[in-house]
């Protein structure tokens, strides 16, 4: 299924488009984070009540303690703020081992769109909370050979930031590296929070639904909503505008 959003908002912003900004978890790779999550809640709640639509709404795309945090308090943990350290130093510990035991697998369509998109001779950053992205994308080769840490022209991944997404400070942050206005990036995202993240910083929102969240991209304010990155048109992209394969 693909899905476009029409509104006014959207279409006033303007909609050429020259430059890529690609979060990781969710987008590029399937990584362990969802699982590190919900394992490591044992002793805090049932881990079974962690569910992948909880993770995507409360979760996903926010930086570490803030995602223990929500995670805690949409569970109805008694004390959540004073758990939380806790609670992301073990999902921490259990995302380690998991990485360490070969549990990161890359999507074949963000690779082929990586590839299609360095074709186009655009500039290409990578922007994610996460701390152990870029350890993750250098495990992941490409048909070149080359590790996906290494295709970036600036990464962003696992800074120190003073706010995490809803706030654009990351995606901000990659524009800035590539030289290219925010107004001519388009950001690439699995989760409400990082599509809420792209909108605020005024720049293009392409959500990926890959855990059937259509709506809560739509709702967080995506332009375009694809199940697959195949579903993009990259002719149109060159073209500086970003729309949808034609049936």
């Amino acid at each position: 299924m693909i899905t476009q959003r029409q509104s006014a908002a959207h279409t006033e912003r303007p909609r050429t488009l020259t430059a890529v900004i690609f979060d990781v978890d969710g987008v590029l790779l399937a990584s362990p984070h969802e699982q590190a999550w919900r394992e490591a809640l044992e002793g805090f709640a049932e881990p079974d009540r962690f569910t992948t639509a909880m993770y995507q709404a409360q979760v996903a795309g926010k930086p570490r303690l803030a995602g223990a945090l929500a995670a805690l308090e949409a569970l109805g943990v008694p004390d959540a703020a004073r758990q939380v350290a806790v609670y992301a130093e073990r999902k921490q510990k259990r995302l380690e081992a998991l990485i360490a035991a070969g549990h990161v697998k890359a999507f074949p369509d963000a690779l082929r769109f990586v590839v299609a998109i360095r074709a186009l001779g655009w500039p290409m950053a990578v922007a994610s909370s996460s701390k152990n992205a870029n350890g993750m994308m250098r495990t992941i080769r490409l048909p070149s050979g080359e590790s996906l840490f290494d295709v970036f022209g600036a990464n962003v991944c696992g800074r120190d930031l003073k706010k995490g997404k809803p706030d654009p400070e990351i995606f901000l942050l990659a524009a800035e590296a590539l030289h290219i206005a925010p107004a001519h990036c388009v950001v690439i995202e699995d989760a409400p929070a990082g599509i809420a993240a792209a909108r605020a910083g005024a720049m293009g929102a392409l959500g990926v639904a890959r855990h059937d969240d259509a709506a809560l991209l739509h709702a967080a304010g995506a332009d375009l909503v694809v199940t697959s990155l195949d579903a993009v048109a990259v002719d149109a992209l060159a073209g500086g505008r970003l729309c949808q394969v034609p049936a």
